[in-house]
């Protein structure tokens, strides 16, 4: 059975970090291109980050230079540290494969970022 566990997330002020992780099982994870991914409240979900297989980064221009992704694969873990938060940074998390999408969506973790 594929899940993808979300956690990490929290209210935090401007100009703070978080380190979101996920936990994946179910399909060999190595293998797989990684992404994190975010809904905010009346948006569409949108890609933030990717990481290959391979270990190649992408970030979306808005979160360029701010957030990290990585990726553990003796623990079946994807990582994404944020900082300098801002408040339209504020959303719910999730990860998935990239590209595209393959697996059911989590719960997500929610990142609010509010003074």
């Amino acid at each position: 059975q594929v899940q993808l566990v979300e956690s990490g997330g929290g209210l935090v002020q401007p100009g703070g970090s978080l380190r979101l992780s996920c936990a994946a099982s179910g399909f060999i994870f190595s293998i797989y291109g990684m992404g994190w991914y975010r809904q905010a409240p009346g948006k569409q979900r949108e890609l933030v980050a990717s990481i290959t297989s391979g270990g190649r980064t992408n970030y979306a221009d808005s979160v360029k230079g701010r957030f990290t992704i990585s990726r553990d694969n003796a623990k079946n873990s994807v990582y994404l540290q944020v900082s300098s938060l801002k408040p339209e940074d504020t959303a719910v998390y999730y990860c998935n494969n990239y590209p595209p999408p393959l697996r059911s969506w989590g719960q997500g973790t929610q990142v609010t970022v509010s003074s």
